[in-house]
């Protein structure tokens, strides 16, 4: 694999970790609340962080190296 998709997935592993390492209890009631939300609605929220990525990425592929 790239460096930079590696580098990517350090750089989400270490902003996945900065809330429950900084606000445990605010961290774990966003969790639950969101266990309560509809699968419909949770389907769609991952499509669409799912997409926002993708675009991303191919921006800065295509784009980075101006």
């Amino acid at each position: 694999m790239n460096t930079s998709i590696w580098m990517a997935l350090a750089l989400v592993l270490v902003l996945e970790g900065l809330g429950p390492m900084f606000m445990p209890r605010v961290w774990r009631r966003m969790l639950q609340s969101m266990t309560q939300l509809p699968d419909r609605l949770l389907h769609r929220f991952g499509g669409g962080l799912v997409v926002a990525g993708v675009v991303i990425y191919c921006m800065l592929s295509l784009h980075g190296n101006v």
